[in-house]
């Protein structure tokens, strides 16, 4: 079985949506971030899928293909794996290796982790993170925390979401600041 892997920049109170007028995070501010950089691509080697729900997938789908000069990676990682977004009202992905899942979103989840590949990663799309997580379809999280406190925001884990225990795997920091938490769930 395939692992779900939620990789998340998240706020050091919590949040993960950027809300207008704040810059926590940047694609660009990465750009000179080496370990950071380093990081990813390590992580990236492990997956050939990205599921997104329909907003995040059109925000990348507006932004990683016209970059030319990206040192992060992430558009030939893109370009690599297979995208899936989990709508009801796309039809037309309109971009290379995209596939449309319309049905149930746990249930079309669930089913790509039983096909053969590697890790398929979830990132950003946090209404269809707030299905999984209950579902317990999450087999890993890593999250990349900023040393902003913003305040407000969507948070990973809303009010009345609940993971019994977790497991760190890794806490690494980076020059910048960032540290990444990586955690699994505890079962049993």
């Amino acid at each position: 079985m395939r692992q779900l892997i939620v990789t998340q920049n998240i706020t050091l109170d919590g949040s993960i949506e950027m809300l207008e007028g704040t810059d926590w995070f940047s694609p660009e501010a990465e750009q000179d971030q080496d370990d950071l950089i380093e990081e990813m691509a390590r992580q990236d080697a492990t997956n050939d899928a990205v599921v997104f729900g329909r907003q995040t997938f059109e925000d990348m789908r507006g932004y990683w293909p016209q970059q030319t000069d990206d040192r992060t990676g992430v558009t030939d990682t893109l370009n690599r794996v297979t995208k899936y977004v989990v709508t009801s009202t796309m039809t037309d992905p309109g971009w290379d290796r995209s596939v449309v899942l319309s049905g149930d979103p746990v249930a079309e989840v669930g089913a790509l982790k039983e096909t053969e590949g590697q890790d398929i990663v979830c990132t950003g799309s946090i209404r269809l993170v707030h299905d999984l997580i209950p579902a317990g379809l999450v087999d890993e999280y890593r999250l990349f925390v900023y040393p902003v406190v913003q305040g407000s925001g969507r948070r990973l884990f809303p009010d009345g979401h609940q993971v019994p225990r977790l497991e760190l795997l890794e806490a690494r920091t980076f020059r910048s600041g960032i540290v990444l938490m990586r955690y699994r769930p505890v079962t049993g």
